[in-house]
């Protein structure tokens, strides 16, 4: 197989930076080919649900497979999905609800001409709200499961199996659903899908490179924050970075059901399915900070679900409470 580890080592202190380079560039394409989609006909919250979330979460499941690999703790995966999780519901939603607002149902316009054609843009928002809300229950559910499953300390082989069970159940019910809504509008999926498809699975390729090639320098690392000691964390950042810029421009774009499904959808790629597929491999404990984390991200969830449910966005003011709920999962993980 393709290595990049000459060239790293050749490179000595500038080939972490590479590598690093790599993974932003790789996850730029995939950002790129999925705007392009959001023209063909995959749009909205179908998007943020079936397409982004394997795409930003693609390092997640790389992951799993190089630390299963070279044999790094178990308890690493769940800390990177922790991790990727909680930034996700809290810091990467929270920032663009402050810097632009996060309304998924628009206030109503005024004047007579505007009347019809904003009532049915009204009927869409509504409807994607209530796919939102589907969205954020589903996170409620898959974190319960994992809580419940992992009450000993640890998930087994029967508990990834019920984990991957329930992931696919839901994308099953998505895909079933994309299929029903294209049969209503009479529309197909354009060609041009498939050399978007095999330019997203070049960017994911890149992605694996930069990260075993990450995980490989890291392992040399017993020193310091940057280190093995913190694989989970660092990996875990590393992996909310194509988040991050998901957040940012579809905020500046206006498109905030797409932030939102995207990071929820990015959610589900770590549980129940990164960890259920550890799990199945081989026995997976949970670090000490297990259930802080998952309280946080129950918590996080609920504040969602009251604010898009009751009043159709979150308000400025909320992002600051989600950012703050952030900083005591930070301290609560890292703080010994």
């Amino acid at each position: 197989m393709f290595s990049l580890k000459p060239l790293i080592d050749s490179l000595g202190p500038f080939g972490p930076w590479l590598l690093l380079a790599l993974f932003i560039g790789s996850s730029f394409l995939l950002i790129w080919r999925l705007e392009h989609m959001t023209k063909t006909g995959v749009e909205g919250t179908v998007l943020g649900t079936l397409v982004m979330p394997y795409c930003s979460g693609i390092g997640n499941l790389i992951f799993v497979f190089v630390v299963f690999s070279r044999g790094q703790p178990a308890a690493e995966v769940m800390t990177n999905c922790l991790v990727n999780n909680v930034t996700n519901m809290t810091l990467m939603i929270g920032l663009p609800a402050i810097l632009w607002g996060m309304r998924i149902v628009p206030r109503s316009g005024a004047g007579g001409k505007r009347k019809k054609r904003n009532h049915k843009n009204q009927q869409e928002h509504r409807i994607n709200r209530l796919s939102l809300l589907l969205t954020l229950t589903a996170v409620l559910f898959f974190t319960g499961a994992a809580w419940a499953l992992a009450r000993d300390g640890k998930l087994t082989r029967n508990d990834g199996l019920v984990l991957v069970g329930l992931f696919l159940f839901w994308q099953c019910f998505h895909v079933f659903d994309v299929l029903k809504s294209n049969v209503r509008r009479n529309r197909t999926l354009s060609w041009v899908l498939v050399v978007d498809l095999v330019l997203l699975l070049g960017g994911a390729y890149g992605s694996y490179l930069s990260i075993d090639g990450l995980v490989a320098w890291i392992s040399r690392v017993h020193t310091g924050f940057v280190s093995v000691k913190y694989l989970g964390w660092l990996s875990g950042w590393l992996m909310v970075l194509p988040n991050a810029f998901l957040a940012l421009y579809y905020g500046w774009k206006g498109r905030p059901e797409v932030i939102y499904t995207s990071q929820i959808g990015d959610g589900h790629i770590c549980i129940p399915l990164c960890v259920g597929i550890y799990s199945l491999m081989t026995d997976m404990t949970v670090p000490s900070f297990f259930e802080a984390g998952v309280l946080v991200l129950v918590g996080a969830t609920l504040i969602h679900l009251l604010f898009v449910g009751l009043f159709g966005h979150l308000p400025r003011f909320v992002g600051w409470f989600l950012i703050a709920g952030y900083g005591v999962f930070l301290f609560k993980g890292l703080v010994p």
